[in-house]
């Protein structure tokens, strides 16, 4: 089973504090005005967001789920793990929605994790991350792998040491995730536990 993670890490702070000084309110003020607005989905309040404040779409993303949390109301608002999908699968990238879809069914069926939502993609751990997905452009979509083991396939890409994972695979449709993929996958997954 799947389990939403809600804290901040060091870069969504960051984020955070760049959007405050952009906008010239804190997150406490943002709340305040999320509630008189009268908007309770996420999808709405992020929209909102960023017409009032003139922020893009992921700057409006985060302010709307720190805001919801800052001031107790995200279950209120009906913050859920579909609404920061929505806000990452937007626009150009929405149809790539249909490939997260079908690797979490697959990743749901290994056991239990965390999901840690970022910018545009979401992190899901165990006591390490152990995989990444989220759109890597308007057209393609990516799976970020971490596993110290050798991995030879030539559509399992070893990535640059340093980097945030060891492996990626991009993926364009959800028929393109096989036994291969969710093998190593797999293999992440045991790895991270």
């Amino acid at each position: 089973m799947a389990v939403l993670q809600q804290g901040l890490d060091a870069a969504a702070q960051t984020q955070i504090n760049n959007i405050q000084k952009k906008i010239g309110k804190s997150v406490d003020d943002v709340a305040a005005l999320i509630a008189a607005s009268g908007k309770t989905r996420h999808s709405d309040i992020r929209d909102w967001l960023g017409e009032t404040f003139g922020l893009g779409a992921g700057d409006a993303n985060t302010l709307a789920h720190v805001a919801l949390k800052t001031d107790g109301a995200s279950a209120a608002a009906g913050l859920d793990l579909d609404d920061i999908l929505q806000g990452i699968y937007t626009g150009k990238k929405a149809g790539q929605r249909a490939i997260h879809d079908a690797l979490m069914v697959e990743i749901e069926r290994f056991g239990d994790f965390e999901i840690a939502p970022k910018k545009g993609y979401v992190s899901l751990k165990r006591k390490r991350q152990f995989a990444m997905l989220g759109p890597k452009t308007n057209d393609r979509f990516e799976l970020g792998l971490n596993l110290k083991d050798d991995v030879a396939s030539p559509k399992i890409i070893a990535q640059k040491p340093g980097g945030m994972c060891q492996y990626a695979v991009a993926l364009t449709a959800p028929a393109e995730i096989d036994a291969e993929i969710i093998g190593v996958l797999r293999r992440a997954y045991d790895a991270a536990g």
